[in-house]
């Protein structure tokens, strides 16, 4: 594995935190998948679309389901009982220390559909992260998925889950609402994909420039490139951010990240929601249904058929998934790992990255806390660990990262 090979996946990885140059086996979605369809009764077709999936690929009699308690995994836990009420579920939920802990409301679920419940503590996210990364090949820090797959290797051979329901029926509600506040009929593809970016804040800080080091010859344009696409076209302006969702962390992140980490436990994943048929019929939903701009509402469709099967009382209205709060973590255990890591960078040393922006950053956090830059330091520490396991290869994927 050679460095200058994966320049594009490190300079994408660390300004996106996907990379748009992976090569993947999924296929990449177009403008013409968004172009506004009229769909009769779609809430009985979404809804017959996942019993389908899971009547048709569960095949034992006991699996493993990813649950965090919010609408998408309910969702697929409701049907998944509905469809096959005797099998036998384990139930697994993340929490992380000093984080926002929904566990509580994920044991309700779980209790409601007669599922054993499996809480999996974390108090240091970053102690396992050689071996994910070398399980993955990539310089990704946010690996959560290898603790889920993990545990539910113990269990069963099949893991369900709720994945994609964000991508496909808008449940980025928070950078819907900014990015048309922000919107002017007279922007340009580039304005636009700016103002994209703005509301992907925590992906890169404002120095970005600064960060790299001269092998790696930045260019936010070279970055633009990728994204321009998705806004040079006659979408209206909330489909277009759909189509650049889309086509962001799920297909060049989660995706590759989830399969990568499926493989080496040998689990079989299935993601009822992320259908070859919903992938298909989705994105052609007019956006109205989708998402409710005035009451800043999304999943419209999946909130609607789980009402059937469940109180929304029981779910959160404001799900944030398996999440890590990095400024708690930066307190904990990251700033120390970071620094021991990044003292004597192989990164550094190789010009990829700029010793002067560490040292700077570095003193920054030290006077006030910044989340986007702790998000940063923890990329900086992914793309050391990734580069000494696989460029320099000297350090043992087993190694566990502590303090």
């Amino acid at each position: 594995m050679e460095i200058d090979n994966n320049s594009s996946t490190i300079k994408e990885v660390l300004s996106l935190r996907y990379c748009p140059s992976l090569e993947i086996d999924k296929k990449k979605f177009v403008v013409d998948d968004f172009v506004p369809e009229e769909k009769p009764n779609y809430l009985q077709y979404i809804e017959n679309s996942i019993s389908s999936v899971i009547e048709n690929e569960v095949n034992e009699q006991h699996i493993s389901m990813a649950l965090s308690g919010g609408v998408d995994s309910v969702l697929v836990m409701a049907l998944l009982r509905k469809t096959m009420p005797d099998i036998k579920i384990d139930a697994i939920s993340l929490k992380f220390a000093d984080s926002v802990d929904e566990t509580g409301i994920a044991t309700n679920i779980a209790n409601k559909f007669n599922a054993e419940h499996h809480i999996i503590s974390i108090e240091n996210f970053l102690e396992d992260l050689p071996k994910a990364i070398s399980i993955v090949k990539m310089p990704f820090w946010d690996t959560h998925w290898f603790h889920i797959v993990k545990t539910a290797s113990k269990f069963s051979t099949t893991l369900v889950s709720g994945d994609g329901g964000d991508e496909l029926f808008g449940g980025y509600t928070f950078r819907y609402k900014k990015f048309l506040t922000n919107f002017t009929s007279n922007m340009t593809p580039l304005d636009k994909t700016k103002l994209y970016l703005e509301c992907h804040q925590r992906d890169w800080v404002p120095d970005q420039t600064e960060l790299f080091g001269l092998n790696a010859n930045f260019s936010w344009n070279e970055i633009y490139s990728k994204i321009i696409p998705y806004f040079d076209n006659s979408l209206s302006p909330l489909d277009q951010v759909f189509l650049a969702d889309i086509n962001g962390k799920l297909l060049y992140n989660w995706i590759p990240l989830n399969s990568s980490f499926n493989k080496f436990f040998n689990l079989k994943p299935i993601t009822p929601i992320l259908s070859k048929e919903l992938m298909v019929y989705a994105p052609h939903l007019k956006n109205s249904i989708k998402y409710d701009i005035n009451n800043n509402v999304g999943k419209i469709p999946l909130r609607e058929i789980l009402a059937k099967h469940i109180s929304p009382k029981l779910i959160t209205p404001n799900k944030q998934g398996f999440s890590v709060n990095t400024v708690n973590l930066w307190n904990s255990y990251g700033k120390k790992i970071c620094e021991y890591y990044l003292d004597n960078a192989r990164i550094v040393n190789d010009k990829w990255i700029s010793k002067d922006w560490i040292k700077k950053s570095l003193k920054k956090l030290d006077e006030k806390p910044d989340v986007r830059y702790i998000n940063k330091f923890l990329g900086l520490l992914a793309f050391e660990i990734w580069y000494r396991i696989f460029i320099t290869k000297e350090m043992n994927p087993n190694t566990k990262l502590s303090i």
